[in-house]
């Protein structure tokens, strides 16, 4: 799935592009993103301004990550290095973004059942990426801290938009059965055990905007998994360093050894 440096030096720009004009499609067509979002609440509706408080600092990282990209050369090896880390995520952030600009063309035509096909891509490639391929942070590099952000925040962002999108295009107007009350604190729980700061800050994030959301018995249940989401994160990264430590998986002889020959 590996791009070349070329191709990826224009590709995720060009990705960002389409998808912030997508973002501005969405907030200024009629009905508006959140024209369609108050049309269909759910259970697991967050409260909106939570998603554009998050959208704005989240494009700020993406632009500081992909000018990076673009000034690195491959041509020396400590840059390569540097820029291999960020082109291994470049078709995983070019189909994200690509996912999300067509997400908000039919979610805008209130069309959640096919907007959900999309917002699920992106979710599940962004999860893929960051457990499965995504290697460990060395906080020497600004390129392996920027890619950590950048897809961390995609993935937090993205469980939000997949449980939003889901609830919203299938169980509009419901309330929450006991199962996904239930299934929303395993499933949170078991995420935050598995985070670092950057992903499990995110999902903490994400629980509460629900919680402003929502109201009653099941906003408090969301605040108190909120809570314990954030006790979690904590508890298994105090434990256990994420980053440089001796748990991190990061090998600093590959680094010095390229350093050596630049």
């Amino acid at each position: 799935m590996g791009v070349s440096y070329s191709t990826a030096k224009y590709l995720a720009p060009a990705s960002f592009l389409i998808d912030f004009a997508a973002q501005q499609y969405g907030l200024f067509s009629k009905p508006n993103m959140q024209d369609v979002n108050d049309q269909n609440l759910s259970f697991w509706s967050p409260q909106p301004y939570f998603i554009g408080g998050f959208f704005f600092p989240q494009q700020l990282v993406q632009l500081a990550w992909l000018y990076r990209l673009y000034k690195l050369d491959p041509s020396k090896p400590a840059e390569r290095s540097e820029l291999d880390i960020m082109v291994d995520y470049v078709p995983i952030y070019a189909l994200g973004n690509l996912c999300i600009a067509t997400w908000m063309v039919f979610w805008n035509n209130s069309r959640l059942d096919i907007s959900n096909i999309f917002v699920t891509i992106n979710s599940l490639s962004q999860l893929y990426y960051i457990f499965g391929r995504l290697p460990p942070m060395n906080t020497r590099s600004t390129s392996s801290i920027l890619t950590h952000v950048v897809s961390k925040t995609f993935a937090g962002i993205g469980v939000l938009d997949l449980l939003h999108n889901t609830a919203a295009g299938f169980f509009k107007d419901q309330a929450p059965s006991l199962a996904i009350q239930v299934g929303t604190g395993v499933g949170f729980a078991a995420l935050s055990a598995s985070s670092d700061w950057i992903f499990g800050g995110c999902l903490v994030y994400d629980l509460v905007a629900l919680a402003v959301g929502q109201s009653g018995s099941w906003r408090n249940l969301l605040g108190a998994y909120a809570v314990g989401s954030a006790a979690i994160v904590a508890a298994k990264n105090m434990a256990r360093p994420p980053y440089n430590g001796p748990n991190s998986g990061f090998d600093y002889s590959e680094l010095d050894d390229v350093q050596d020959r630049g």
